[in-house]
């Protein structure tokens, strides 16, 4: 109610107590005025203190049941037209109508407060079903997000509600969150402390002690123009909710009820918003990813016949006498071996490699892997590090792609390998594991490349153009090494170079069982 509405309703009621007061003299004239016309009196004044406290407030009623007293006395109780008391009797019917009107009006008063509580109430609940209906019809986030803003602004009678959405990795998102927050630097602010701003009429800024819209600051008769509410879940800032009105207003009780209900929903549309863009990032890379693979499997039969062909080709040339054969052949032989990585990895991550653990000694695992790796070394020396003093090195493993891994660990080192320098495979056992290793001279990993050198086609940014293949045969391994329960880790050796190691489970077996194996 405003002030002026306020004076001319007050004015109103004072009136009509005179007029009726007025009324009831010139009716009644001298010799009606007594005991037995007091009681009329009082029903009158009663109810025009009532009609007043119904629509002017318990002040407006309080001030009519004293000003009813007072002209009861004066012209309704004998003496006439004094303000004095004469009977007892007068006492009591004059504190009695006092009580009754005050009591009226209080009764009344506090019946109004429940009933504007209550509807109150129900619009903020109206308003929550409401938000709940729009959001569950939005068929994208982003509308959801949109629909909560607009419940907001309605609810709160505010001309403009933004939810704007942040991100700790990326800032504000793009497009117009970024040109607000570069309007506004105040939502940075709110971002960084995590806690209300209220803007005034004025363009005074109060920040709140705590997140909560219901926090006693600033008072509830404040006038604002905009008001900026952090938006949080699982303590993580999301987003800012920004109120904005072109008229200052007041942010009653009610309004930061609602809004303190309203913050985590605001604030869980705008983390699903987050996460619907990264579920459909993930799904669009895992579609690429899938393309790929298909792209390569296909790719890779389509030149096994063609590289067979040549080959075949080449070393009929070679048996003529043709120079050029041999390094058509070499050049064949490594475009196979590239294939035959494609091929792998393609049915690696399809799930088409079969593994079947079986009872198998470390010797027999090195012996095999020397004996089919003997041609990369050339000059080098591989010498094998068997530790004999340990427990029987005996553990259940597929054999074939336990050999498959220990080949591409080997055939790593020798690429990257200096000539001259030996390269040393060791078995060892550890706790319950065995531990196969593979050390070289090398120039090592750099730090920046450790976390990488196990992804698919990974080369390193220093790495000379044509090092060998492409970048597949840690990939490989690490992948093969995992379908048995195992892995491949890389170390850096002291006095330079890497130590590539392959980890498998160990088996206990009585000694004449590993004797009668060999």
């Amino acid at each position: 109610m405003t002030s002026r509405r306020r004076a001319l309703t007050w004015l109103l009621w004072l009136g009509l107590m005179a007029a009726a007061t007025v009324f009831m003299i010139v009716a009644g004239g001298e010799s009606s005025r007594g005991e037995f016309t007091q009681v009329h009196v009082v029903l009158v004044y009663l109810l025009i203190v009532l009609g007043g406290s119904a629509t002017g407030g318990r002040a407006l009623g309080v001030t009519l049941a004293l000003a009813g007293v007072l002209l009861i006395d004066f012209y309704f109780q004998p003496p006439f037209g004094e303000i004095t008391v004469g009977k007892p009797l007068d006492w009591v019917a004059l504190i009695a109508f006092l009580v009754t009107a005050i009591v009226s009006t209080q009764l009344l008063a506090r019946a109004q407060a429940q009933t504007e509580e209550a509807q109150r109430r129900a619009v903020e609940v109206a308003s929550l079903a409401r938000l709940g209906s729009e959001t569950l019809s939005a068929g994208r986030a982003e509308d959801a997000l949109a629909k909560v803003a607009d419940v907001i602004r309605q609810t709160l009678e505010m001309n403009e509600c933004d939810i704007v959405a942040w991100n700790p990795e990326g800032g504000f998102r793009r497009g117009r969150a970024r040109e607000q927050a570069a309007a506004e630097p105040l939502l940075q602010s709110v971002v960084d402390t995590g806690v209300i701003s209220w803007v005034r009429f004025d363009g005074e800024v109060i920040r709140s002690r705590t997140s909560r819209p219901d926090d006693p600051q600033p008072p509830a008769s404040e006038r604002i123009t905009r008001l900026l509410l952090p938006l949080s879940v699982q303590g993580r800032v999301v987003g800012v909710l920004r109120l904005a009105a072109e008229e200052p207003v007041q942010i009653g009780p009610s309004k930061r009820r609602f809004l303190d209900a309203i913050l985590y929903y605001a604030a869980l549309a705008v983390d699903r918003v987050r996460l619907v863009a990264e579920a459909e990032h993930a799904e669009a890379l895992r579609e690429a990813d899938r393309l790929k693979d298909i792209v390569l499997a296909s790719v890779s039969h389509d030149l096994r016949t063609p590289l067979t062909t040549i080959k075949a080709l080449a070393q009929s040339a070679a048996m003529q006498g043709n120079t050029a054969a041999g390094a058509i052949e070499e050049q064949a032989d490594r475009l196979t071996r590239l294939v035959s990585d494609l091929l792998d990895l393609s049915r690696l991550k399809g799930g088409g490699f079969a593994v079947v653990p079986e009872l198998n000694t470390a010797e027999d695992l090195i012996g095999a892997a020397v004996r089919q790796t003997r041609g990369l070394f050339g000059d080098r020396q591989l010498r094998t590090v068997i530790d004999l003093d340990s427990p029987a090195l005996v553990g259940q493993f597929d054999f074939s792609q336990s050999l498959r891994v220990l080949c591409n660990l080997l055939e790593n080192a020798a690429r990257y390998s200096p000539a001259g320098e030996p390269i040393e495979l060791g078995a060892r056992r550890d706790g319950d594991r065995l531990v196969f290793t593979v050390a070289d001279r090398g120039p090592g990993v750099r730090a920046e490349d450790a976390a990488r050198i196990f992804e698919p086609f990974f080369r390193a940014t220093d790495a000379a153009p044509d090092t060998g293949r492409a970048g597949l045969g840690l990939s490989i391994a690490r992948t093969l090494a995992e379908l048995q329960g195992g892995t491949v880790e890389h170390a850096a050796r002291p006095g330079g170079g890497s130590i590539f190691s392959l980890e498998r489970p160990a088996t206990e077996v009585p000694a004449g069982e590993v004797e009668s194996s060999e």
